[in-house]
């Protein structure tokens, strides 16, 4: 069993995805950000980036759900 604080070995652990998933997220706030700021951006683009930030952000819950313990009562 592995310390909590020590990166896991296994390439496909959910402790991996996890952390693959903020680093996406993380992207795609600065994109999006970025596209804000221009302006003139496409609307269909902008608002398809924001679904899938949604998406992520969904599945990072879903997933620190199933990772953490729940607490007692």
């Amino acid at each position: 069993m592995t310390d909590a604080l020590e990166p896991p070995d296994n390439l496909h652990s959910p402790q991996r995805r996890l952390i693959e998933l903020r680093i996406e997220h993380a992207d795609l706030d600065n994109l999006i950000d970025q596209v804000d700021a221009q302006g003139g951006g496409d609307e269909l683009t902008l608002r398809r980036l924001k679904k899938r930030r949604l998406l992520l952000r969904d599945l990072i819950a879903q997933l620190e759900a199933r990772l953490e313990p729940p607490e007692p009562a």
